[in-house]
């Protein structure tokens, strides 16, 4: 059951994501987004994310509840809660906790993070590994961070710098790496989304290390999907950039995440 049940839910949501410049940084930094979720037109799930920097440590809250759509989408809630050192414009991550509920069964994941090691980390119910899953290596858990900061982005400008990463994720489940390069500048004009204004356009490539099933068609769609894209935008005068947008191609639709409002 965790074999179908998470690992895909962990992908989806570490590219849909989630999320946060402009002049000099100030402290006690405080922003909220929020987003729908939709697959191939319908919605899915409305999420609300939170930021806070004092100017030396940053939090990140997550709250998402999940309508379900069908046999597809499960109906029910996730929690995310990130904390971790905020020192110039990098984010270094420090304890992660993820709860999620659904159909009666709560999954649970707390990570400790040192110095971009893992330290630690707890899942609950564990997940049973058999001979399709690729083996997580000790070596595989030094220089990460989690999957919740590695989309937000502090400092810089509005250019194609924004896409010029590679992220190095370890969700407690799996290892794996996320890809940046850049598509084009963009414009986001709709009145019914969050922001209205430049934009920037980034392909993103999934790179499976380890904690997967190799015969996963999710990990295999991912990792083989040359149309996975994120769109980022200024979260206001906060000195961060979070997506705009997020859009995943799968073979029943569109997977979209859209900012639908900004606020303090």
């Amino acid at each position: 059951m965790a074999r179908s049940k998470f690992p895909q839910l962990l992908q989806a949501g570490a590219l849909a994501g989630l999320l946060f410049a402009q002049p000099a940084l100030a402290s006690d930094i405080a922003g909220t987004a929020k987003y729908v979720v939709t697959l191939s037109g319908a919605n899915i799930a409305d999420v609300n994310v939170k930021l806070g920097d004092n100017g030396q440590h940053y939090t990140l809250d997550l709250d998402a509840n999940v309508a379900g759509l069908g046999q597809l989408v499960a109906s029910g809630t996730a929690k995310v809660n990130v904390s971790g050192s905020s020192s110039g414009n990098r984010l270094g991550s420090e304890k992660f906790a993820l709860q999620t509920v659904a159909r009666g069964e709560t999954f649970a994941i707390n990570i400790q993070y040192a110095r971009g090691n893992v330290s630690s980390f707890v899942v609950e119910p564990p997940i049973v590994n058999n001979i399709d899953r690729v083996p997580i290596e000790r070596s595989q858990l030094s220089g990460v961070g989690d999957m919740l900061s590695a989309f937000v982005i502090k400092g810089g400008a509005l250019d194609k710098s924004i896409c010029d990463r590679k992220m190095q994720i370890f969700t407690g489940v799996e290892r794996f790496t996320i890809g940046m390069r850049f598509d084009a500048n963009d414009t986001a004009t709709s009145p019914r989304t969050g922001y209205q204004g430049p934009v920037v356009l980034c392909s993103i490539r999934y790179i499976p290390i380890s904690g997967h099933f190799t015969t996963s068609e999710m990990t295999n769609y991912l990792a083989n999907s040359d149309h996975i894209l994120i769109w980022y935008a200024p979260m206001r005068a906060t000195g961060y950039f979070i997506p705009y947008r997020v859009l995943l191609t799968t073979s029943v639709g569109d997977l979209s995440m859209v900012l639908t409002s900004l606020g303090d």
